[in-house]
């Protein structure tokens, strides 16, 4: 069994919160559209997207909620997120909060699955090796 350290618990931590974001984003895309009705307009799309775009955040989270998927996971949120970033500069909105929050979560992505997950820490050293 492979022992849990301080930083493992870290990054499960960051993981979570990006998870719940998700999760909860995804519910009120597939429950509660309605209140997403002036944000959908002002960034150009349609309230019937609504649906596929809460399926689309399940997905990415679910996927990344499980360890053997995490990675695939956290590819499909950078994608996803990049997307949100590039919609808002294309409004001419740079530095809002929702770009800030989008960045936020990506770095929450990839910090939580860092700390994690020993093969990405040997994939991607910060130091390298003696």
């Amino acid at each position: 069994m492979v022992q849990k350290t301080a930083a493992n618990w870290i990054g499960y931590a960051m993981s979570g919160i990006v998870v719940l974001a998700l999760l909860a984003d995804a519910g009120t895309q597939l429950f509660l559209p309605h209140l997403l009705k002036a944000e959908m307009d002002a960034t150009g799309f349609a309230q019937s997207l609504a649906t596929p775009l809460g399926i689309i955040m399940l997905v990415c989270g679910v996927l990344y909620a499980i360890p053997r998927t995490a990675v695939l996971g956290a590819i499909l949120i950078t994608g996803f997120l990049g997307g949100a970033i590039c919609t808002h500069f294309r409004l001419g909105e740079f530095a809002s909060p929702p770009q800030l929050i989008c960045l936020l979560l990506g770095v929450l992505t990839w910090g939580g699955l860092y700390l994690r997950d020993a093969r990405l820490r040997a994939l991607l050293p910060f130091t390298s090796a003696p």
